[in-house]
């Protein structure tokens, strides 16, 4: 065991230890905290963006991709952000107590099933470092502690927020070991998290297709696992095509580095000429590259294609680059999401009211926007608060996770004396 898995263990430990004291908060006293974190976290601004500052500088220097600088960069307005995310769970309902459902026996006995924290939930995530306040807020108001291992990259950054957030911890008289920041600077540290059965209860990635596939499959603790985004539009020939272009702009140029940004592009082969050549073009005029079939896109008038081979189908570019391509109707759009998509969030554009009920019923997305744009697939968007990430699987949770999605649930019988024969 190297010396980084043993600091990880110990870490562990000390989060199975004060977990029953975080399961057990009341809901006044969670969402307290959560208001003075926010507070804390306005307050000490001017500290944490000098050390993201420091992330940035040594980043960049590293050969940083600037699709990555944005996703790791902080500035007043995000900070602000971070914290109203935080203030936004406060206000929400603590699903802690719940009861889902509940019965009573042919023998009297009284049941019912209520949702209970999941207990030491452990991340690990890249770049962006509001993942570790959004992390620490659902988790505290979900009643779990949170093992957090964001990337060497940010290490300055995470580093103050979490002491940021153990100071507030402190104040409260409550255990600073709620939220701890595991070391970056090895691999070690995530293998000892992801392997800490017994002491881990959930383990939760976010980041790169490469991030997310290394923890689900090398994994013994549970995974939840949050996919990457390849998210598709497609316009159909019945769309009105200035809310077409309207909604591919969007969902591409927003913001590029996010995982519901649009990759990839799908145009109905009926749709006229003119209409079709208007969205590459709106494309290009926003300064996004696109990728596709030069002979099938020159076909209605598109020029500085970049020709698309398989990988850009399957690509989550994360910057100003857009795959496009033509399909015959929604059945072909389907089965062109279905090989290629990564279960994130797909899109129609369409009036007809058969296609969008069509794509709704075979499309196996985690979301589905009917003339919509793609960058709304947000748990704040969804009116959750700050998301502790999207979740592309099928077991446990699907879509944005928030407060409920970071619980489990007990069966509690209450009897006056029965047995069983």
């Amino acid at each position: 065991m190297t010396t980084i898995e043993a600091q990880v263990l110990q870490l562990a430990k000390a989060a199975k230890q004060v977990a029953p004291v975080i399961a057990t908060l009341p809901t006044v006293r969670k969402n307290a905290v959560l208001q003075h974190a926010a507070q804390a976290l306005e307050a000490r601004t001017a500290e944490i963006l000098q050390a993201n500052a420091r992330d940035i500088e040594e980043g960049r220097a590293a050969g940083m991709d600037e699709a990555l600088v944005d996703r790791l960069a902080l500035d007043e307005q995000r900070i602000a952000g971070i914290a109203d995310g935080l203030r936004q769970v406060a206000s929400l309902h603590d699903p802690v107590g719940d009861v889902v459902r509940g019965g009573t026996m042919y023998n009297g006995i009284r049941m019912r099933q209520v949702r209970v924290p999941l207990g030491v939930m452990g991340m690990v995530y890249e770049a962006r470092p509001n993942v570790t306040v959004d992390a620490f807020g659902l988790a505290l108001k979900s009643g779990n502690v949170a093992l957090l291992r964001g990337s060497k990259s940010a290490a300055h950054s995470n580093a103050a927020l979490v002491a940021v957030l153990q100071d507030v911890l402190a104040k409260e008289g409550l255990p600073t070991e709620a939220v701890q920041l595991l070391p970056s600077d090895s691999h070690d540290s995530v293998t000892a998290l992801i392997t800490a059965r017994g002491l881990v209860d959930v383990v939760i990635p976010r980041g790169s297709a490469r991030l997310i596939d290394a923890v689900v499959t090398q994994a013994t603790v549970p995974t939840i696992e949050t996919g990457t985004g390849n998210c598709h539009v497609y316009v159909d020939a019945s769309a009105d095509i200035q809310q077409a272009t309207d909604i591919v702009v969007n969902g591409k140029t927003r913001r590029v580095s996010v995982c519901n940004a649009t990759e990839t592009v799908l145009l109905d082969a009926a749709l006229p000429d003119a209409d079709k050549l208007a969205v590459v073009k709106a494309l290009q005029d926003a300064d996004v590259t696109v990728h596709g079939d030069p002979a099938a896109l020159g076909a209605f008038g598109a020029c500085d294609v970049v020709e698309a081979d398989e990988h850009d189908w399957a690509e989550e570019y994360l910057s100003m680059d857009v795959a496009v391509g033509v399909v015959d109707g929604v059945e072909e759009a389907a089965k062109h999401i279905a090989r290629y998509s990564s279960g994130h969030t797909e899109a129609v554009v369409a009036t007809d009211a058969r296609v969008l009920q069509y794509f709704a019923d075979h499309v196996d997305s985690a979301a589905i926007m009917l003339n919509a744009s793609t960058a709304f697939t947000d748990g704040e968007q969804y009116g959750m608060g700050a998301e502790i990430g999207i979740s592309t699987q099928k077991l446990h949770a699907r879509g944005p996770m928030a407060l409920p999605e970071l619980t489990s649930t007990k069966w509690i019988l209450e009897g006056s004396g029965q047995t069983r024969s």
